[in-house]
């Protein structure tokens, strides 16, 4: 069994195919997380997660959804042809209608939630972005407290400051299930940093993309590829993101869940294991933290 701990198959790219997607992911042995971003996705996660075995939801507030803004991507799309820019609404955390969401039997999780410092409109100030995101992340940490459930971060060019709340929450003997950095592109002493917290490092599609022009050293690996050669396989987990980051073979194309078991061979082949323990450490890491 694989575990895609981070996607968003609920979301409006499945929306011609959903149950299509779901019960193919499921058929082919792969257990799925599927992550709310706002109050309506949190919700509708919950909802369709309670139609299926083998499926779990999260809820949160995405940071890109705490600003006005319209962008496009690249690293979202990896590469693919989509032109479709990606629209954001200004939404307040309202931790009342959170708490509520996560006493839903298939709440697993809070999140995704976490700093963002690269994604930041131009016309507003990027201390004010910066502080209600911070704001922000602490009031889903206190829900996760509260609910005693892990959290999913989303990181982007903010690792500092994101390890800095962590560390400030985990010494005050808060975030007790601690959580996952979802779709870690950073360097191994900022996942090393996670780790010591208690937290483990997710990777996804990135993994399988081949190292960027002058990046590759006499291993032929990216930079990221390192780190997951690095790691104890004791603090990963794998993800696809989807419908986003889709990996090879199909990049390019929509994302779907059960393609984390390209991100598996993957790591796998990074590491000189077998598919076959990379699918029984990873998805017995989610399960463990998930407790499911």
């Amino acid at each position: 069994m694989f575990f895609d701990t981070h996607c968003h198959v609920h979301f409006h790219a499945y929306k011609n195919d959903m149950d299509e997607v779901i019960k193919r992911t499921l058929e082919k042995g792969v257990f799925l997380l599927t992550v709310g971003t706002q109050k309506d996705t949190s919700r509708y996660g919950c909802e369709v997660a309670d139609h299926y075995d083998g499926m779990w939801a999260s809820v949160g507030l995405h940071p890109n959804h705490l600003t006005k803004q319209e962008f496009f991507d690249e690293q979202e799309f990896a590469g693919t042809d989509q032109q479709t820019s990606i629209k954001t609404r200004t939404e307040e955390f309202d931790m009342a209608y959170y708490r509520e969401l996560a006493r839903h039997p298939k709440c697993v999780a809070i999140g995704e939630c976490g700093l963002d410092y690269y994604l930041i409109p131009e016309n507003v100030s990027r201390e004010e972005v910066f502080a209600k995101q911070e704001s922000v992340v602490r009031a889903h940490f206190d829900l996760a407290t509260e609910t005693n459930l892990p959290v999913l971060i989303h990181c982007r060019d903010a690792h500092e400051p994101q390890a800095a709340i962590i560390a400030e929450y985990v010494h005050a003997g808060k975030l007790p299930r601690r959580g996952v950095i979802h779709c870690f592109t950073g360097t191994l002493e900022e996942a090393q940093r996670y780790i010591a917290l208690g937290f483990l490092i997710s990777f996804g599609g990135i993994l399988t993309f081949p190292p960027r022009k002058g990046e590759s050293g006499e291993d032929g690996l990216s930079s990221l590829q390192r780190v997951a050669k690095s790691l104890p396989m004791e603090s990963m987990v794998i993800e696809t993101d989807a419908p986003y980051l889709t990996p090879i073979p199909f990049r390019g194309q929509r994302n779907e869940p059960w393609y984390v078991q390209f991100v598996a061979e993957k790591l796998a082949e990074i590491r000189g294991i077998s598919v076959e323990e990379v699918a029984k450490i990873t998805t017995a890491n989610a399960r463990r933290l998930l407790k499911i």
